[in-house]
């Protein structure tokens, strides 16, 4: 982006030279600027199909994939609130996870597993992890939420940053619990990473009577710190018209509604458990410590381990080398206190084996 309005500071400055008028320049470029925006929509819908691809593939000896469309609450902004069909409800996909030797006629646990990233989406990036929970016989729901890339530009631009969002990803779990009849309402958990992370947060804090248990890493925790030591470009896709409208700065109160950090008085002490690195290179340990302090302050039961410049940063318990996955058995073990799925991963070694062969589960 930076190319592109570097690109175009300099077909002004030549603009005379051509004997071009500028005004009639800045159309030009502004035409293909959208034009370019449209484009790359339709590049990552590509993208989302291949990767969509790449699913099926890469699970299909382990787990029954699907991707289903469901509903969630109706738009945080419509363009013509008065049109017809303005306050209809969104409509998502999300993906199914079920592991292929379950028994129809037992309970499973559910794990609904919100994806991270503004403008982010599910991809096979967590294949590992999801074989891994696939191994232990949880059904699993990964909601594209509004906002989710690779879905054209009208569904990018639903997005709502800590809103309806979070809303969308508990309806991904009032769907499982409605239409399987394997699934234990009982048994749920949430999971998720960076932005999945505090979705996660907000589902524990406004729906905890749906979840037994949650784990947030890395999670953004305060949007106000945030947009202090992010950049224009990034500080942007929250101020666009059709997001919040406003910089922080404008609107602070709005942007601390939307920071779990700001709103800990709502949790109700779920079994939490919360992971942070002083070397992550995308959310500040200083958003996570704000968070931590604010639950202690409050009286708060949840548990949390700071880690200490692991490597992988923002990625440091979601990659594969053996110290990842040391960590993320440490995640496995809380959830499985709560939920009590089929099989437990004891070992390093459990874990590997679960990321490229089948684990039976005993019957």
């Amino acid at each position: 982006m930076k190319k592109l309005i570097t690109f175009n500071l300099l077909l002004l400055l030549l603009a005379p030279c051509f004997g071009q008028d500028t005004e009639e320049l800045k159309k030009e470029i502004k035409t293909l600027k959208e034009a370019v925006a449209d484009y790359e929509h339709r590049f990552d819908a590509l993208e989302k199909i291949a990767d969509d691809n790449l699913w099926f593939s890469r699970m299909q000896d382990v787990a029954f994939v699907d991707k289903v469309y469901i509903c969630g609450p109706p738009p945080a902004k419509a363009k013509n609130p008065t049109a017809m069909g303005a306050k209809n409800p969104v409509k998502f996909w999300s993906y199914v996870f079920i592991p292929k030797n379950i028994d129809l006629d037992k309970k499973y646990p559910l794990i609904v597993l919100p994806h991270g990233g503004v403008h982010g989406n599910f991809g096979t990036y967590h294949v590992h992890i999801m074989r891994e929970l696939m191994a232990q016989g949880y059904i699993v729901v990964a909601p594209e939420y509004r906002g989710s890339n690779g879905y054209g530009k009208g569904f990018w631009k639903q997005i709502d940053y800590g809103g309806l969002e979070v809303d969308d990803v508990d309806a991904s779990r009032e769907y499982m619990c409605e239409n399987y009849d394997f699934v234990d309402k009982d048994r749920v958990g949430i999971i998720g990473w960076s932005h999945g992370g505090l979705i996660t947060l907000f589902n524990l804090f406004d729906h905890a009577e749906h979840y037994k248990v949650g784990f947030a890493g890395v999670p953004v925790s305060d949007l106000i710190a945030r947009m202090g030591y992010y950049d224009d470009e990034y500080r942007d896709l929250y101020s666009a018209d059709y997001h919040i409208g406003k910089t922080a700065k404008d609107n602070i109160a709005e942007y601390r509604r939307r920071s779990p950090a700001w709103n800990v008085d709502r949790f109700k002490n779920t079994p939490l458990l919360i992971h942070t690195n002083t070397n992550d290179d995308d959310v500040n340990v200083l958003e996570v410590e704000h968070l931590i302090k604010s639950l202690k302050a409050e009286n708060k039961k949840f548990e949390y381990e700071i880690y200490k410049d692991i490597p992988g940063g923002h990625s440091f318990d979601r990659i594969d080398p053996k110290k990842s996955r040391e960590i993320r058995l440490k995640i496995w073990n809380f959830l499985a206190k709560e939920l009590n799925p089929p099989v437990r991963l004891k070992s390093v070694k459990d874990m590997a084996k679960a990321a490229y062969y089948p684990i039976k589960h005993e019957k």
